[in-house]
């Protein structure tokens, strides 16, 4: 997707590393406003060359008396007066805007993290209200404007150049008015045209893909039971048809019955080309004694590039040319839990897990990569997926890790009878949930084996086995759970 072809006012996001960052992509983007996170040590040509109406600069962990504090491009601000661009800065952001702008910005004497009542001292364009309106906010920094440049202490502007600030966090739902700061700001203040819609992302996309693919050129998918896989071939098969060959990979670590219900959906109702292959042995004997869940993910991601090599090797012998294109699901999150944050001093951020989708290939992979969803948020690849008439029933379906049950059970997956006990417990769960009406309001359930033994009375006599835990998150984006 071509964030130029869309059909809104963009707003991007100068990430300065906050925890909250993606949640104001979000937030903006469910107000029909296309929104992007890029940098926040992004080239000023970087910023331009997406034209924007208004650029929000992130809160992060950093002071900016810090040395190598990140900052954005110099001539940032100028670009940004001359050009009539409005610009936010949120927490961090507004110091680093307040200190450029030749305000000052002092250590506080305690840092403020958790919820604080702000009162309207005047009327004004970005918290709009009456003078003494109260609200709760959640706050989280250590330092604080001192002498502004203009404005008062929670919330600075000054319209004539376009700058505001707001010292605590809109996008975070501890802010309970702060949804509707944002739609303020971005609308009544900034005047921003909203008009991005999942249609229109569908049939850009389907454009993408056939501009890249040639006429005569074949297209590998690999599909998990998941729905990102699912949704991202359903839309390459909108666009080129049967050119795509989609291989599903039984490796032993799916859940009960897994293989034989997402196969039945592929093929009677998706009618998606797919290969079932199934290498329950050779990801077993690989896994054989080991324990480390990261080591698991690189072993498993090796494995299924084996399988995928072979399963090009074999397409080609039976086409007679080579395909040329590799599908992924990758999602924004993937991208974005993949990617440094700025003023670390790291080319990468710390291990949160490695992602299957995003570094995961082999750099002298021959395939070209197609990645029609990298743009979007969990949340609208579902949107995406009811447009493409991708079952309900299967949309619904919880997220299940890449690595399947291998990280499900911690420790070695090839003991104790473990994925056998992991699958009967989970569908028993799953199905639980199910009966009980609740399956559907429950982003993700799932249990886990836990390489620890407890006592229990089972047929009245006494036990001494395993213990399996059952968790439960709701999500709205996959980015933030309870």
């Amino acid at each position: 997707m071509d964030p130029k072809a869309v059909k809104s006012d963009l707003v991007p996001i100068l990430d300065f590393g906050s925890q909250y960052t993606h949640l104001i992509t979000r937030r903006i983007r469910s107000l029909s406003v296309f929104s992007l996170c890029i940098s926040g040590t992004s080239p000023l040509s970087t910023i331009t060359s997406l034209n924007p109406k208004v650029v929000i600069l992130s809160g992060g962990p950093h002071s900016v008396h810090a040395d190598n504090s990140p900052s954005f491009a110099d001539g940032f601000v100028e670009w940004a007066q001359s050009n009539g661009v409005f610009v936010l800065g949120i927490c961090y952001g507004l110091h680093l805007l307040v200190q450029r702008l030749g305000g000052e910005v002092r250590v506080g004497e305690k840092q403020e993290y958790g919820r604080m009542e702000i009162e309207v001292e005047k009327s004004c364009g970005i918290l709009g209200g009456k003078v003494g309106d109260r609200q709760v906010v959640w706050m989280s920094h250590g330092d604080e404007a001192a002498t502004l440049p203009n404005g008062g202490v929670a919330a600075v502007e000054d319209k004539y150049r376009r700058f505001f600030g707001l010292q605590y966090h809109p996008e975070v739902t501890h802010s309970p008015e702060g949804m509707e700061t944002l739609r303020s700001f971005l609308f009544e203040v900034c005047g921003v045209n909203a008009g991005w819609k999942m249609e229109d992302v569908m049939d850009e996309e389907i454009k993408v893909i056939n501009n890249m693919v040639g006429p005569d050129d074949h297209v590998i998918c690999a599909l998990s039971v998941g729905v990102d896989s699912t949704v991202a071939a359903t839309l390459v098969h909108k666009a080129i048809g049967d050119r795509l060959h989609c291989v599903f990979v039984d490796n032993g670590l799916l859940r009960y019955k897994e293989r034989e219900r997402v196969m039945e959906t592929f093929e009677r109702d998706l009618h998606l080309p797919v290969t079932c292959v199934d290498v329950t042995e050779q990801f077993l004997s690989k896994l054989k004694g080991v324990v480390d869940p990261e080591l698991k993910r690189k072993i498993i991601g090796k494995e299924f590039i084996c399988v995928f090599d072979a399963f090009a090797k074999e397409l080609e012998n039976n086409l007679g040319k080579k395909p040329v294109f590799f599908v992924q699901g990758t999602l924004y999150p993937d991208v974005i839990e993949s990617c440094p944050p700025p003023g670390t001093g790291r080319t990468h951020s710390h291990t949160i897990k490695s992602h299957h989708n995003v570094g995961g290939l082999p750099k002298d992979m021959k395939l070209k990569l197609i990645e029609p969803l990298k743009l979007l948020f969990k949340d609208e690849v579902l949107q995406l997926g009811r447009i493409l008439t991708v079952p309900y029933s299967f949309l619904k379906r919880h997220p299940f890790p890449g690595p399947g049950l291998a990280v499900r059970v911690l420790g070695d997956v090839t003991e104790d009878n473990a994925l056998d006990t992991l699958r009967q417990v989970d569908e028993i769960f799953i199905q639980l949930i199910k009966d009980a009406g609740i399956y559907d309001s429950i982003w993700q359930a799932f249990a886990v084996f836990l390489p620890v033994k407890s006592v229990g009375v089972q047929g009245d006599q006494r036990t001494h086995s395993h213990v399996v835990a059952l968790r439960a998150v709701t999500s709205q984006d996959g980015m933030t759970a309870d």
